[in-house]
């Protein structure tokens, strides 16, 4: 299959490669001309693509028949111009990587169907363009906070930065499992649906980042006993389990090691 990856970032590039590896066609882009010349090692068609920016070369960047966007431009306005390109296209589904953020800041568990999106933020109406357009089949991964390899989360509350909500649960996901659950929506054709994506155990926040500063032998971060204690949202990732069958490599999010 040929496949369009829109954005090349800490998850996009190591997806490409990974793709690559299971007979994929790769057509990447990159917003940066520097970062271009690093793509040179003939494995994927690189593009120097701007979504506020769009060239003619998007024409040929669309030339497939998968776009996977994964950029974290929020202009709805950019995208409803990109709409109208890919509608022009050869592109026959689109996988929109979308965050859990979508969802209401509630007490409870949080899954796919339960109404629960917070309607009026600007993802969510992007999410929205996406799956109401009857010109290609959309499907939505809602992925949770990213970790693995260079991104520590010990390293996440540095120079003073207060951990806000400490007793509420992580919502927490492996790189790797972001990149394994693209593959299995696309091995099993899971077209016109929405998935999240979060490993399944979700502590505190007090425990896990205590943790992960003593993996990095660093002192505890400083926590906000006052701040609400009403929003403890779970994302629940039973229908990527269920649905996709698929495995969770690092289902805990405990004994994740990092680079």
């Amino acid at each position: 299959m040929k496949i369009s990856i829109l954005g090349s970032g800490w998850l996009g590039l190591p997806l490409a490669n990974d793709l690559i590896t299971h007979g994929h066609t790769i057509n990447l882009s990159t917003r940066s001309v520097d970062k271009i010349a690093t793509f040179a090692n003939g494995l994927f068609l690189p593009y120097l693509i701007d979504i506020d920016k769009l060239l003619d070369n998007i024409n040929v960047f669309l030339s497939a028949d998968l776009l996977i966007i994964n950029i974290t431009s929020k202009n709805s306005d950019s995208f409803a111009q990109l709409i109208k390109y890919i509608e022009q296209s050869t592109i026959k589904n689109v996988l929109f990587v979308s965050s859990s953020s979508v969802y209401q800041s509630v007490r409870g568990v949080v899954e796919e169907d339960n109404g629960l999106e917070s309607t009026h933020s600007t993802l969510y109406q992007i999410e929205q363009m996406f799956t109401s357009n009857t010109h290609f089949e959309t499907t939505i991964l809602r992925l949770s906070g990213l970790i693995g390899y260079s991104r520590h989360p010990g390293n996440f509350f540095k120079n003073g930065k207060v951990v806000q909500q400490p007793d509420a649960p992580v919502n927490l996901i492996h790189r790797d499992d972001c990149i394994g659950i693209i593959n299995a929506i696309i091995k099993q054709k899971a077209w016109g649906e929405i998935f999240n994506g979060c490993a399944s155990t979700h502590p505190t926040k007090r425990k896990f980042y205590s943790h992960a500063r003593y993996l990095l032998n660093l002192s505890e971060p400083e926590y906000d006993r006052e701040s609400d204690r009403n929003t403890h949202k779970i994302v629940s990732n039973k229908k990527s389990i269920e649905q996709l069958n698929y495995q969770y490599q690092y289902p805990d999010v405990m004994t994740i090691t990092y680079d």
